[in-house]
């Protein structure tokens, strides 16, 4: 196993996303799930993140199980802030007490007694990002948290928590289809800052590995029927992204999957993308994008297929929530 550095926390080069286990891609399997993460820990891997909200809690819990009597090989990263409730809404939270509660049940559903990565989920435009992070803040000085991370937080937001705690890392959706950080300014400012970066949905949701080809392949209650990139003729129109990533990828003997996340990594050394999988097959399929070396050439040809902007359609229904 390879690994990397976010900020001076050493993590595997690969992490492993585990939210759809539990949640918005389908049925769910626990005993396979709790498989591909013994698995990733056999390979070397250590770097798992999951957080409160998807299940609800149901997936911290299923970490929890899995990790039990292997503390010690993980690097186990959380989220909070996407409150859920009983009758299915849910709202942003950032409050300074919700902060402590959030940690003190994540630790409890996880098992542990601490947290290596706790990241703000999204940020409460209606809390000062001060007053979140003096939270947070105080978590690390407990002993409950080790390190700090954010997410979908605009470069000012990024600027002042990392003023009030150095931020570990940064996650981000950012892919071959989501560009969006190398033009907003993020991407410069966690690079200043020397924040690592941790990309979440590497694969387009799936999308890039060339396996969705028709609406039809997701299941009744998969969340990504809702998302706008994969409805009509933003669906059709990103297949052929799709189609030119495989053609590359066909040329060089490597599946798109790889070739996506061996993309992300020649980026930079301080990136760590966390694709999620349900599968053993589909997990070393992804470890193996660790030993592929892509060339200026090819960086070149990727930024031809995939040119910033290019991909139809919003991330989110709703973008409300997003770079706050």
């Amino acid at each position: 196993m390879k690994f990397r550095k976010l900020r001076d926390l050493s993590v595997s080069s690969l992490g492993l996303g585990c939210m759809g286990m539990s949640e918005f891609y389908g049925p769910r399997d626990d005993v396979d799930s709790i498989a591909v993460i013994h698995h990733f820990l056999d390979l070397g891997g250590n770097f798992i993140d999951t957080a409160d909200m998807y299940g609800p809690f149901t997936n911290e819990e299923l970490v929890g199980r899995a990790i039990a009597g292997r503390r010690d090989q993980v690097i186990l990263a959380t989220k909070f802030g996407n409150e859920r409730f009983a009758d299915g809404t849910r709202r942003i939270n950032g409050s300074p007490e919700y902060v402590a509660k959030a940690c003190n049940d994540s630790l409890k559903r996880l098992n542990v007694d601490y947290i290596d990565l706790y990241c703000q989920h999204r940020v409460d435009r209606s809390v000062p990002i001060e007053e979140t992070w003096g939270a947070l803040k105080q978590l690390v000085e407990a002993g409950k948290v080790r390190h700090l991370g954010i997410s979908e937080a605009s470069s000012e937001t990024i600027r002042r928590a990392n003023a009030v705690h150095p931020i570990t890392a940064l996650q981000t959706e950012w892919s071959l289809w989501t560009r969006d950080v190398e033009a907003n300014g993020i991407l410069a400012t966690v690079k200043e800052l020397g924040i690592g970066f941790v990309p979440y949905s590497p694969l387009g949701r799936g999308f890039l590995t060339g396996a969705i080809t028709s609406i039809d392949d997701l299941s009744a209650d998969d969340a990504r029927r809702t998302h706008p990139r994969f409805k009509g003729d933003n669906f059709s129109q990103n297949l052929n992204i799709v189609a030119a990533v495989k053609d590359m990828a066909d040329r060089k003997g490597i599946t798109p999957a790889q070739l996506a996340l061996a993309w992300l990594l020649a980026q930079a050394e301080n990136i760590v993308p966390i694709p999620g999988t349900r599968k053993i097959s589909r997990l070393e399929e992804n470890l193996a994008a660790l030993d592929i070396t892509l060339e200026k050439s090819d960086l070149a040809s990727l930024n031809e297929i995939a040119p910033i902007g290019v991909t139809a359609g919003d991330r989110y229904a709703d973008m409300s929530s997003i770079n706050g």
